[in-house]
């Protein structure tokens, strides 16, 4: 007896489309993309161009250059960026007793240029510094005023302190700035 062939059974496509269109569309939705996230820096606003620049004392601005070779210098001396926490820390706080120094800490300015070769670490590191000097300066005055830490202040305490010790940090364009 000869045995019929049988035909192979299909397997039916039609739905795979629709079922790699879901997969598709699950994992769209289900992934999450990392952005690149920059400096957080609040910035002034847009000024006219009519708009004079502000006249400040140049006792009341702290100079602070990074060259292209990460040197630090500090009113025109170089200067490692451990030490420029302290630094900033005494302009701030000087309250007009050196002469060579801010008057007082509404008045002073830390302005920063940077070399256009500076390496980004060091552009970091001198900034989280500039930084840390007005967070330990406004920390050391609520201590002295409420008792507390700066992060314990309440909303009206705060506000206080930063106008007490505004952050006023100007940074200028990147330049090629020479080297000692």
């Amino acid at each position: 007896m000869a045995r019929k062939s049988r035909a192979l059974p299909e397997i039916n496509a039609g739905s795979m489309a629709d079922i790699a269109f879901l997969l598709l569309i699950f994992f769209l939705v289900t992934t999450t993309m990392d952005s690149d996230t920059g400096i957080a820096i609040k910035l002034p606003p847009m000024e006219t161009e009519d708009t004079p620049p502000p006249n400040i004392k140049q006792r009341n601005v702290l100079e602070v250059l990074v060259n292209s070779n990460n040197q630090l210098l500090v009113e025109g001396e170089v200067t490692r960026v451990n030490q420029l926490r302290d630094i900033t820390k005494r302009f701030i706080t000087n309250d007009g007793r050196d002469p060579n120094m801010s008057d007082n800490p509404e008045k002073a300015v830390v302005s920063l240029k940077n070399d256009r070769g500076t390496n980004y670490i060091t552009y970091i590191s001198v900034q989280n510094e500039l930084k840390a000097a007005y967070r330990e300066v406004r920390d050391e005055y609520a201590q002295r005023k409420y008792g507390r830490t700066y992060d314990q202040l309440n909303d009206q305490q705060l506000e206080e302190v930063k106008d007490h010790f505004p952050q006023k940090i100007s940074e200028a364009e990147p330049e090629n700035i020479e080297g000692n």
